[in-house]
């Protein structure tokens, strides 16, 4: 009898609903993180299917209690990493205490992987509700980074993450996705300077006793100015930084949104094949669960997902499974936006609107599937 086919399915985590972070109440005064937002938002027309409200309430997500609760509902419905959004402004980390003092702590975490996406995008204000519709250009906090400021955050994600036993990796080495690639060559300087980071990163990570380094480009730029006036390609880039694999972390990057979740989804399953196609390194597939950030703004932001039901969230589930199944050369990564990304409308958790039913759209394709 064959064996159970297994696939790594992995959720973001936005890692904000929390008020431990004292720099986030310039954001959400009330300190309890970005369920303020949550708690505020209201629907801006006749159909539009706001507010929601999570299941399990308004809870502290770096809470290891709570975490493990999270961690047992993600594992029995198939979930089994979770990629945090990781973050560092101004010399330091932000929004670190959702993973160090919730999931590291939670008793339950062996049932887990995860790694960190580097989320070195500029904050605007986005964030609070109060300015959200001021905050083109209104700038807070620069991601771009120089090299001993790169180098600190590599030593810092080396020693607290990597070594991990419940650390993600692909061929034994630790993953870590980087999100914005031109903040991360405005800091350094240019490729050549960047991939001279990015290689000493490698050898650091050996150095403290890890195989090596496995580095994956998030992608959704069309083109890089790469320095000296010369441009490059996602192609070309992956080639001159060295990046080993890339997913995406959602449709609102490559897709029109603004109609229903299966008119999207053949464009979806296009670029997994035109990323497969184009690219030296492996693509990884990516499911999002919508796309609509009302709850941030107190005026109408166009383009929502429609129709994101359990069932058409399944379909694509299954689509993502096929693909995986269609490269069995690659780890059997599928990268899922996300797990808790409530102002964005783009979550697996359980809400007052569908129940648990995207977990169990997941649980049917990647558990009682899955033979």
């Amino acid at each position: 009898m064959a064996g159970r086919r297994t696939y790594d399915v992995a959720a973001y985590v936005w890692p904000s609903y929390t008020g431990d972070e004292p720099r986030s109440r310039m954001f959400w005064p009330e300190g309890n993180g970005e369920w303020e937002t949550v708690r505020k938002a209201e629907a801006k027309f006749p159909e539009h299917t706001w507010p929601r409200r999570p299941l399990w309430g308004h809870c502290n997500e770096a809470d290891p209690y709570v975490m493990e609760m999270q961690i047992d509902a993600a594992a029995d419905h198939g979930v089994n990493v979770f990629i945090y959004d990781w973050y560092w402004y101004d010399r330091r980390p932000f929004l670190e205490q959702c993973l160090d003092n919730g999931f590291l702590r939670a008793r339950n975490n062996e049932r887990m992987k995860f790694y960190l996406m580097w989320a070195n995008h500029d904050v605007m204000s986005l964030w609070d509700r109060r300015l959200a519709h001021v905050s083109d250009g209104n700038v807070i906090w620069q991601a771009a980074v120089d090299r001993p400021e790169f180098e600190r955050i590599a030593e810092r994600v080396v020693e607290l993450y990597f070594k991990r036993p419940n650390y993600y990796t692909i061929e034994d080495k630790p993953v870590f996705m980087i999100y914005e690639q031109q903040n991360l060559l405005n800091g350094l300087g240019g490729a050549e300077a960047t991939r001279d980071a990015l290689d000493w990163f490698r050898d650091h990570a050996v150095q403290a006793g890890l195989p090596g380094l496995h580095l994956q480009m998030c992608t959704y730029q069309r083109g890089f100015d790469i320095g000296s006036g010369a441009t490059a390609t996602p192609q070309e880039l992956v080639a001159l930084l060295g990046f080993d694999s890339l997913s995406h972390y959602q449709y609102v990057h490559f897709a029109n949104i603004d109609r229903d979740y299966s008119e999207i989804m053949p464009d979806v399953v296009a670029e997994w094949e035109r990323l497969d196609r184009e690219h030296a390194v492996p693509y990884f597939a990516h499911v999002s669960m919508g796309w609509d950030t009302n709850p941030r703004f107190q005026t109408l932001q166009h383009g929502i997902v429609k129709n994101n039901t359990p069932a058409a969230i399944e379909q694509a589930f299954r689509q993502a499974r096929a693909y995986v199944d269609a490269h069995p050369d690659q780890p059997p990564l599928i990268t899922v936006n996300s797990w808790n990304e409530w102002t964005e409308t783009s979550y697996l958790q359980p809400d007052d609107l569908y129940g648990y039913g995207y977990l169990e759209a997941l649980r049917k394709v990647f558990v009682e599937e899955v033979r």
